[in-house]
């Protein structure tokens, strides 16, 4: 089963990245208030992230790592993934 790592701009241009299997139901539950604490109070804008992974153990740790990049690295790694990201989202 794949899961999926994402990252969400918010309207007040912070980053929240996390871990799902179904990107899009998850982003409209962060939209809807349910989910993460954080996204409570920063509400979700966009998804400007979203890496595949084939299992959930590694989805976990690239989670896990890119929580603990400072958000210069987070914008680089952005960018790096749109033209992906894009072509992902596309399809919804």
């Amino acid at each position: 089963m794949k899961y999926f790592v994402y990252i969400i701009q918010t309207v007040d241009n912070t980053l929240y990245c996390g871990i799902a299997k179904d990107v899009i139901k998850r982003f409209k539950q962060h939209i809807e208030g349910r989910g993460a604490k954080y996204l409570k109070s920063h509400k979700p804008e966009k998804i400007v992230y979203i890496e595949t992974y084939e299992d959930k153990s590694s989805a976990l740790k690239e989670e896990y790592r890119i929580k603990h990049l400072l958000k210069t690295d987070k914008i680089e790694l952005i960018k790096k993934n749109t033209e992906k990201t894009e072509k992902f989202l596309y399809k919804y």
